[in-house]
């Protein structure tokens, strides 16, 4: 029987959304369990004094080809958004929210899909908001949400659980206190929760 395993997960990342769609269709196919952790990765890399590979223009160039090689390979709907990089702050705080509320698989899904399918621009509140009618979420009753210091102060401890883990980035999958760091180390993961 399969372990659960953490998947540490920022929006910023476009690896990250690919992980989720992998994640979904494993999900589908098999018993694999998987418990979502919000992080707030700009955060993160302070902490570790990281710079953010969009902040290298030689590595950002790179991570938009890579993304779109992976996708293709996996026939994942992929769209590299050109408002990148997108400030995810409340839209992690959102996730926290919706998980208060039992919505975070809608949240999560529609999230990425805007980013990374669509490619909307959600540095723009008025697009936000359009994306939380959606989900027949009340904007301005989320606003109000989102400022509280609770959910502000959850979303840092989250993020500095993380960091006291030995997590430096996202998406990272971690199970048996190990890290697996990556897109690509998924499957790694995978065989760790059937030890």
């Amino acid at each position: 029987m399969s372990k659960t395993i953490d998947f540490y997960f920022d929006f910023v990342s476009p690896y990250t959304f690919i992980s989720f769609q992998q994640i979904k269709t494993i999900k589908f196919k098999q018993d694999f369990k998987f418990k979502l952790k919000p992080i707030l990765l700009g955060g993160l890399h302070n902490l570790h004094k990281i710079t953010a590979p969009a902040f290298v223009p030689a590595k950002a160039r790179f991570m938009i080809r890579d993304c779109k090689m992976i996708c293709e390979k996996y026939k994942i709907s992929f769209k590299f958004n050109s408002y990148f990089p997108i400030k995810t702050v409340d839209l992690m705080r959102g996730f926290l929210i919706a998980e208060e509320d039992g919505i975070a698989n809608e949240y999560i899904d529609k999230i990425f899909e805007a980013l990374w399918i669509s490619g909307l621009n959600l540095n723009d509140q008025t697009i936000i908001d359009k994306v939380l009618k959606n989900l027949d979420i009340n904007p301005k009753t989320f606003a109000l949400r989102l400022s509280n210091q609770n959910v502000k102060d959850e979303l840092k401890k989250r993020t500095q659980e993380a960091f006291d883990k030995g997590i430096f980035g996202a998406p990272t999958f971690y199970i048996n206190n190990k890290v697996f760091w990556g897109q690509d180390r998924l499957e790694y993961a995978l065989a760790e929760s059937l030890k």
